[in-house]
C-alpha cells in the first residue's frame, strides 16, 4: 500500500505473475472469451489478505450471479493502476488514500474513475504486543521510543532498533517518521503480510519485543489485541510533503477505483462493484477464512455468500 511508491518497487512487480491466468500487465493473452451478458471481468488482486477477501465475494458473485469470466490478476498497487488505460485492469476493489494515483489516472490521465466507498473503515500504525505494552506502559508513547530503542535491535537493524514494515509496496510513511521524529530506529521490511503477522504472533507467544507497522481491518485482531503506538496526532495536510511527514497515518474510508472504459461499457458487473459494500466484520470474517482457516477464495466468499444473501442482493443490478 505504498503511497510514495519507488521507482526501483514499480518495476519490480512489473514481473510478478498475474493470478490463475499467468498475466501480467503488457501481456496481451488476459483477453478471454464472453461469458452471457457479462464478458470477461479483469480483478487485481493487492498483496494482502483484507483486499483479496473483497475480490473473492466479488469474483464468487459475478460469475455465480453475472455469468462473468472472471480473471484476477495479482498486482501491487501502482501497476494495477497502469492496468486502467490498457483495459488490461477493470477494477481495485480496496485503494488506501493514494491521492498521487487519483491526481495521475483520474485527474490527469482520465483513464480511472472512482466507484465509492467499501464501507470498510481502515486505519495504519505502529503497534506492539500486549504483553510488551503492559510491561511497559510508556512505550505507547512515541516520545518515550528511543529509551527503548535498544530492545529492539536485531542483525538487520544494526545498533539501532528496528521497526518492521511488511511489503514495500504498502502504504507506508514510516522512513521519513523516523526520520523526522529523530527516532534511533530502522526501518526492516519483512516483505509480506504473513511476516508481519508471524512476527506479532512470535513475540506475544515468547513474549520477546517486536514494534512493527500494522493496520486494521486485520483478523489477526481476534486473536491478538496489538496495541497501538500514538504517534503525534494527525491533522489536515500534514501529510502533504512525504519527506517532511511527522504525524500519525489518516484513517482510511476504502474506497473502488475501475477503469473508465470499464465503468461506461454498461457490464452488470460495474453496477455490482460500484453497488459493493460490507463492514470491517464482513471483510475479516472472510480474511480469516482464506488466512486461518485455510479455505480457497472461492470456499470462504462462497461460505460467507451462502450467509448474506441480503446483503449480495442489494449489491446486484436493478433489472
Amino acid at each position: 500500500m505504498n503511497k510514495w511508491v519507488r521507482a526501483a518497487s514499480v518495476m519490480l512487480a512489473l514481473t510478478l505473475a498475474a493470478g490463475c491466468s499467468g498475466a501480467k500487465i503488457g501481456d496481451d493473452s488476459a483477453s478471454g472469451g464472453s461469458a452471457g451478458d457479462c464478458g470477461d471481468f479483469n480483478i487485481a488482486i493487492n498483496p494482502w489478505v483484507g483486499y483479496e477477501a473483497n475480490a473473492a465475494v466479488l469474483a464468487y458473485v459475478a460469475e455465480t450471479d453475472l455469468g462473468c469470466t472472471v480473471t484476477k490478476k495479482d498486482l501491487k498497487e501502482e501497476v494495477a493502476w497502469q492496468g486502467f488505460g490498457t483495459g488490461e485492469v477493470d477494477a481495485v476493489v480496496e485503494n488506501w488514500g493514494h491521492d498521487d494515483l487519483k491526481k495521475k489516472y483520474i485527474d490527469d490521465q482520465k483513464t480511472a474513475v472512482s466507484a465509492g466507498s467499501t464501507g470498510v473503515k481502515g486505519q495504519i500504525g505502529w503497534y506492539v504486543p500486549p504483553w510488551l505494552a503492559a510491561k511497559y506502559p510508556d512505550i505507547t508513547d512515541w516520545n518515550n521510543l528511543n529509551k527503548y530503542a535498544s530492545m529492539f535491535q536485531t542483525s538487520e537493524s544494526g545498533g539501532q532498533g528496528q521497526l518492521l514494515d511488511g511489503d514495500p509496496s504498502f502504504v507506508t510513511n514510516d522512513e521519513a517518521l523516523v526520520k523526522n521524529l529523530n527516532l534511533n530506529y530502522k526501518v526492516v521490511y519483512g516483505g509480506s503480510e504473513t511476516a508481519l503477522i508471524q512476527a506479532f504472533r512470535q513475540a506475544e507467544q515468547n513474549k520477546t519485543p517486536v514494534i512493527g507497522y500494522f493496520y486494521s481491518p486485520q483478523w489477526l485482531f481476534a486473536e491478538i489485541k496489538l496495541v497501538k503506538v500514538d504517534l503525534p496526532a494527525y491533522t489536515e495536510g500534514c501529510d502533504a510533503d512525504p519527506e517532511k511527514i511527522a504525524c500519525d497515518y489518516p484513517d482510511y474510508d476504502l474506497d473502488k477505483i475501475v477503469s473508465k472504459k470499464f465503468a461506461d461499457s454498461g457490464s452488470p458487473a460495474y453496477e455490482l462493484v460500484k453497488n459493493f459494500q460490507w463492514t470491517n466484520d464482513d471483510q475479516n470474517e472472510v480474511a480469516k477464512s482464506i488466512a486461518e482457516d485455510k479455505l480457497s477464495p472461492e470456499a470462504a466468499a462462497k461460505k460467507w455468500v451462502d450467509a448474506n444473501k441480503d446483503k449480495v442482493q442489494a449489491w446486484l443490478p436493478k433489472a
